[in-house]
């Protein structure tokens, strides 16, 4: 099983990320005109009434679960705590701030769920809650998740290769890209129903592989982490885990995949075109217009005094994918 970690204190945004390099994001979304409000309603303020009243809802429960270790595919690296990687989170659904997410999903209800596999595809599926934890045999592996705004984390995601399933529902010969997309329910994502909390996304957040990126063994559907379902705050019941691209391609809460012959639009690319590509392969030579990526501030055990500062590897240092790559301009397709 994984292992075991005593709580540690939550920490604020400038003790892990640089503060330089989180206020530049923001500040990305306040020229748009969207983070105005956000410094007034993080917290709890926008769950008090002040603007709509929340029905209350029972806390989101999270049960431990079976599956096998793969050390294969397991990095050795110092494991992230639980209570880091469960509390420091981007989920603009749930808020802008690191520390929006715990607080404003923890009456996130996913069970039933839907998760539809469908497009250019022979037999077209569907799963429901129970489905996501049977269908497959499950099987943790240790990744790293490197962040765009450089700072890092190495956690045992629980869940079975995105392959399988794609291989379940038979692509027609003419697939050539994944599409992938969030749920909209904006009575429990409070981030969709404000724009001014939710970073002016237009939701519902969509996410696009290559299918040869889906196939690949180390792209994960994560239903779980440190022997645990999923928290919500961290993508349940499902998400998608790309441990060699940046962290914003690993859409969390999935509830359709859909084969396409099309290069799919993602929410990121959309946002801010010249920032953030399709393929956000991590790669120390290319600098964000806003910040280098030569560096990042690993999250695992140090206190808030130890930066942890560590230099990026091409490709998360999972260079086995490198040849999806070949041939390609890699600072033209960022």
């Amino acid at each position: 099983m994984s292992k075991r970690f005593k709580p540690s204190v939550v920490f604020k945004d400038n003790q892990v990320t640089d503060e330089a390099v989180y206020h530049d994001r923001r500040r990305l979304l306040k020229s748009m005109g969207f983070v105005g409000a956000s410094a007034l309603l993080s917290g709890n303020a926008y769950g008090q009434g002040w603007f709509w009243e929340r029905e209350e809802k029972p806390l989101a429960q999270q049960r431990p679960l079976e599956f096998t270790n793969n050390s294969s595919f397991s990095t050795n690296d110092t494991l992230t705590p639980e209570s880091k990687a469960t509390t420091y989170n981007n989920f603009y659904e749930f808020g802008m701030g690191k520390d929006d997410p715990v607080e404003e999903a923890k009456h996130f209800q996913t069970d039933p769920w839907q998760l539809r596999i469908d497009g250019l595809v022979n037999k077209p599926l569907t799963l429901g809650y129970d489905d996501l934890f049977n269908q497959f045999q499950l099987e943790e592996r240790a990744y790293r998740l490197r962040c765009v705004e450089a700072w890092s984390m190495v956690i045992p995601w629980i869940g079975f290769e995105l392959g399988q399933l794609i291989r379940q529902a038979d692509p027609l010969s003419s697939a050539k890209y994944v599409a992938f997309e969030t749920l909209y329910d904006p009575d429990q994502m409070p981030g969709q129903k404000n724009r001014f909390i939710g970073g002016g996304i237009d939701y519902p957040y969509v996410e696009g592989l290559r299918l040869d990126e889906a196939m690949h063994p180390l792209t994960l559907l994560s239903v779980g982490m440190y022997g645990k379902t999923l928290p919500p705050q961290n993508g349940a019941p499902i998400r998608l885990v790309v441990p060699w691209k940046y962290g914003f391609k690993s859409i969390k809460s999935i509830v359709r995949i859909r084969l396409t012959d099309k290069q799919p639009p993602t929410t990121w690319n959309i946002l801010a075109p010249n920032e953030y590509g399709f393929y956000a392969n991590v790669n120390p030579s290319v600098a964000h217009p806003r910040w280098s990526q030569a560096s990042e501030r690993r999250i695992t055990t140090g206190g808030v005094l130890n930066r942890n500062r560590i230099p990026t590897q091409p490709f998360n240092g999972y260079t086995e994918v490198a040849s999806l790559y070949s041939n390609m301009d890699l600072t033209r397709f960022y």
